[in-house]
């Protein structure tokens, strides 16, 4: 199970930075214009219109990998967690009693302070 765990990872991993990648090759809607005025960046290794196809195509695709593999990490990881969780501590987080902040913030008293005090004499407590 945690070898289909770590597949799904590095398959995200995978296509979170071809994602990245795509994006950054693309350009922008506002780019053409500069084409029409003569800057020469319309000719381009796919064509002037297929590298836009090809590329958006691609990120698209790109992107329902990377939701997929979120959906399963998501789905395997609560199923594994959960159950590990409840296992150890004996059951669902909603199922177990709220602990007041303030009895666990106080510490338990001191010997040498308890021992003044059962013999009659005034504790006077020292930071």
């Amino acid at each position: 199970m945690q070898w289909i765990l770590s597949l799904v990872l590095v398959a995200q991993v995978v296509s979170a930075l071809a994602m990245i990648g795509l994006v950054l090759v693309q350009h922008g809607k506002g780019a053409d214009m500069g084409a029409s005025f003569g800057s020469g960046a319309s000719g381009s290794l796919f064509g002037a219109t297929g590298s836009a196809n090809f590329l958006s195509r691609s990120t698209a695709v790109c992107a329902g990998i990377f939701f997929v593999c979120t959906l399963v990490l998501a789905s395997l990881s609560n199923q594994n967690l959960g159950r590990a969780a409840a296992a150890a501590a004996g059951g669902s987080v909603l199922d177990r009693p709220q602990v007041p902040a303030s009895a666990a913030a106080v510490p338990a008293p001191a010997a040498s302070i308890a021992a003044p005090a059962a013999s009659g004499a005034a504790a006077i407590p020292t930071k």
